[in-house]
């Protein structure tokens, strides 16, 4: 359990320590002045100084900052805001894009490591009527065996490649009953009735079996790429069922994903590190959405002065536009920390 624990924690720091050396090394290259770079927020427990820059730890584990002079005020000296805007858009994006590339190396060394997977028969055992499966021509007892090309093994699998496709042409190859062979195209629906899924059909594994894997890295690299890929698709898919009402949003803080990593820890390494991508691509896209106080809220306002041919909103306005934006950010914090800490002590789990 303190294993798992510490190794949950490790992964944490890790992906807030990648996003924010990426405002700090791009930042430094190109001269600006990084007054602290800080893992969780203040108050500071301890701190060091190095040259011209602060490192600090802090009470609140909450993510981590990198403090840069001038991220409003061009009159500062060194100052983010007196840079050009093609160098604002590099600093402030960089954290995302870290993030973005982290998980390239986390689906491939999860692909080195031993692990385990389930393999079996993917059997439909039934349609509903009317659906995409019953219109292409899938009937209960097909074994469905890959969907464009990419084999299934599993009812994960099957989820998976389905959620990758929504709304999209699709092949399906299926063995019949008879063992003849069948492709089958069909488009998974982004709006199905409840109950029956994208395609409409009820799957079981046949005779599942659990085996170690592990690749070497000349094929993982390249499984990784791929795998962050689908995950960015799948998370674009994700947003917009999101926005369209078919699933509901579920909010978990701090506590609650470091109660999934403890839990997801349990399991091994590379599902460990698997969640790890997954987190580290959630921290890119949440923090590159145009809300105050998060880096996209300020892309916002360097885009506008562009748009604007150079004429910049005041750094007053701008800088308390961003502070109401924290003020409310950490409130919103606070409330879902306090729904983690509920929901931990009545016993019950953030993971379905």
């Amino acid at each position: 359990m303190l294993t798992a624990i510490l190794s949950a924690i490790g992964v944490i720091v890790a992906i807030i320590i990648t996003h924010e050396l990426g405002h700090f090394i791009t930042a430094k290259a190109s001269g600006i002045k990084v007054d602290e770079f800080g893992l969780g927020f203040p108050p500071r427990l301890f701190s060091i100084r190095r040259g011209e820059t602060l490192y600090s730890l802090n009470v609140i584990p909450l993510g981590g900052f990198v403090k840069i002079a001038g991220e409003e005020d061009p009159k500062v000296e060194r100052s983010l805001a007196s840079k050009r805007i093609g160098i604002r858009l590099m600093v402030l994006s960089a954290g995302s894009l870290m993030n973005v590339l982290l998980p390239l190396l986390l689906f491939s060394i999860a692909f080195i490591v031993p692990h385990d997977v389930v393999i079996g028969q993917v059997v439909v055992e039934g349609t509903a009527a009317n659906s995409p499966a019953v219109e292409a021509g899938i009937k209960p007892g097909d074994t469905i065996i890959s969907i464009n090309n990419k084999e299934i093994n599993s009812t994960l699998d099957l989820s998976r490649y389905i959620q990758l496709n929504l709304g999209k042409k699709t092949t399906f190859q299926v063995v019949r009953s008879d063992l003849s062979q069948k492709e089958i195209r069909l488009t998974p629906r982004w709006q199905p009735p409840q109950g029956e899924g994208a395609i409409g059909v009820a799957v079981r594994t046949l005779e599942p079996t659990i085996v170690s894997q592990n690749e070497p890295f000349w094929r993982a690299i390249p499984m990784g790429i791929s795998q962050t890929i689908e995950t960015l698709v799948l998370f674009k898919n994700g947003i917009l069922s999101l926005l369209i009402g078919v699933v509901p949003i579920e909010v978990t803080g701090p506590i609650g994903i470091a109660q999934i990593a403890t839990e997801v820890a349990k399991a091994g390494i590379s599902p460990l590190l698997e969640f790890a991508a997954f987190l580290s691509i959630n921290l890119a896209i949440l923090n590159i959405l145009p809300l105050p106080a998060l880096d996209g809220g300020r892309i916002a306002f360097v885009l506008l002065e562009w748009v604007r041919r150079g004429k910049r909103i005041s750094p007053k306005k701008e800088g308390l536009v961003h502070f109401v934006g924290l003020f409310m950010l950490m409130s919103l914090i606070l409330v879902i920390t306090y729904q983690d800490i509920v929901r931990i002590i009545n016993g019950n789990s953030p993971i379905p």
